[in-house]
């Protein structure tokens, strides 16, 4: 499971008992942190503490600098509050000072995220998630992150400089101090020794600086100084890191199924790799009769059509690496993209099928017909359409090159398939969609066919009621390979493309 940090609110000081409060994490409020892992927030109730006092207060997020423990949790309307006893160590008195002097005021968690999802605004919301420590940081997420209260310091004492000699001495036995009775003054506070200060030297490099970016995200403050004095060219010229952006450029595929949405759907039996529909072959006869004749007995006859179901399937196979220290974006865009090319696929089987059985125009065009030919296209199909199924042929799809040409087409130089409000117009389609209406049928572009020139089926008229697409729910599989330290991710569903008139669409015919 990932491990999400967030910077949460406001702390209080309490040097007298050497303790540490404050909200940790906001629930329910719809407030937004800018984690290590992008952008959430966290529903009420969402954050379980099994045993507030295992959970440790670190130092920017490092398992190597703890500097105290939780003492209590309480949950508000507006969040979680908690209270953390400093350790007594020069870590945790260094910790109180930079508190008190406002130098170090936020909270923030490290959780280990059970449930999310993304909302319709860009971030995530997370639905459950277990609380693994707390730590004191630099830099809150969210705005209200402020420094209460600080408490005078009553109980930490001032060290003697002894002017004459000073003997450094390493403590190796802990020892027990005698309580000493002191007044609370400002001076009270240990003596700390100030280190002189650079810039760090800079071993830059693109895995370097990659390096730093991961471990300033998991709250390293060495990491955030290596960053800023990268981002300083004052005395660093042409050392400009090349930031890469979120936002990924993706033109190969949409999830648009035009050939799908121009037929009739249906639910795909829940088991077998073919089902069967039935289909009336022979009517029943009636005649016209003499008076006190034999009535004629034609019987009404049956046959089965039988539809084969097949199977989408697509997946990739990528290092753990890639999983637990990429941008969480990568995850998200691979599984669209499996959807994308699950949509596209699909949607071109049902292409192919309503070519092969679409009846084909007895008339030929040379080329991309005209506003005359393609009106004795849509009347010839509309025709053919009916007499073979007594249904009415509703849609039209028509590949890319053939929506283009249908655009231009004009009578007399009034554009008649282009315009909104025509007059003595045939039909309308509007440059910005792939949807809209000519000559009365229904207009369905797609770019998910064999050939995007104007060959035969590159325009097909279609009664919806003569084809049917059977779908299951799509379906995601996902392996660790533990030999290997690889991932696999599958997604895959079953379809079935049933043509039960295949008189029920008609294709263009190309000279």
């Amino acid at each position: 499971m990932e491990t999400l940090y967030i910077e949460a609110s406001s702390i209080e000081c309490n040097e007298d008992r050497r303790e540490i409060s404050g909200k940790i994490v906001p629930l329910g409020t719809g407030e937004v942190g800018n984690t290590n892992l992008g952008a959430y927030t966290f529903e009420a109730g969402s954050i379980e503490i099994a045993d507030p006092s295992k959970i440790r207060l670190l130092s920017q997020h490092s398992m190597q600098k703890p500097i105290g423990k939780m003492i209590s949790a309480e949950t508000r309307p507006d969040g979680i509050y908690a209270v953390f006893r400093l350790s007594r160590s020069t870590a945790g008195s260094d910790a109180l000072i930079m508190a008190q002097e406002g130098l170090v005021t936020g909270l923030s968690i490290g959780a280990e995220i059970i449930s999310s999802k993304p909302s319709r605004d860009g971030h995530t919301v997370v639905s459950a998630a277990k609380l693994k420590e707390v730590s004191l940081v630099t830099e809150p997420a969210f705005k209200s992150a402020q420094v209460l209260e600080i408490a005078a310091e009553e109980v930490i004492p001032a060290e003697e400089t002894n002017t004459e000699s000073e003997t450094v001495v390493e403590e190796t036995t802990p020892v027990e101090a005698t309580p000493v009775e002191a007044a609370a003054v400002e001076a009270a506070r240990p003596t700390i020794s100030a280190m002189a200060y650079s810039k760090p030297r800079l071993d830059f490099s693109a895995t370097k600086h990659l390096e730093m970016s991961i471990q300033a995200a998991m709250g390293s403050e060495d990491a955030r100084q290596y960053l800023a004095a990268a981002a300083d060219t004052t005395d660093n010229a042409g050392l400009v890191p090349t930031r890469q952006l979120s936002t990924v450029i993706n033109g190969l595929a949409n999830s648009t199924r035009s050939n799908i949405d121009a037929v009739s759907r249906g639910n795909l039996p829940d088991a077998g790799l073919q089902f069967q529909i039935p289909k009336i072959t022979q009517m029943p006869g009636v005649t016209v009769e003499a008076e006190g004749g034999t009535i004629e007995d034609v019987d009404q006859n049956a046959a089965f059509i039988t539809v084969d179901v097949k199977k989408y399937a697509g997946q990739q196979t990528f290092s753990v690496e890639l999983l637990d220290r990429s941008n969480p974006i990568f995850v998200t865009e691979l599984m669209n993209n499996l959807a994308a090319q699950y949509a596209k696929v699909t949607d071109t089987a049902v292409n192919a099928a309503l070519i092969t059985g679409a009846s084909l125009d007895a008339t030929t065009v040379a080329t991309y017909p005209t506003a005359s030919e393609l009106l004795g296209i849509v009347a010839r199909g509309a025709a053919s359409v009916y007499n073979g199924t007594q249904g009415f042929a509703r849609n039209i799809i028509m590949n890319t090159s053939q929506w283009s040409n249908v655009m231009t087409l004009n009578d007399g130089g009034r554009p008649i398939y282009n315009a909104q409000v025509p007059q003595n117009a045939g039909g309308v389609v509007a440059p910005t969609s792939v949807r809209g209406n000519v000559a009365g049928l229904d207009l369905f572009v797609t770019a998910n066919t064999a050939s995007t020139t104007d060959t035969d089926g590159s325009i097909l008229i279609v009664n919806p009621d003569a084809y049917t697409w059977y779908e299951s729910p799509t379906y995601q599989l996902r392996v660790d390979v533990v030999a290997t330290g690889q991932v696999n991710i599958a997604m895959y569903g079953y379809g079935a493309i049933a043509t039960k008139i295949g008189a029920g669409a008609f294709k263009v015919n190309k000279a």
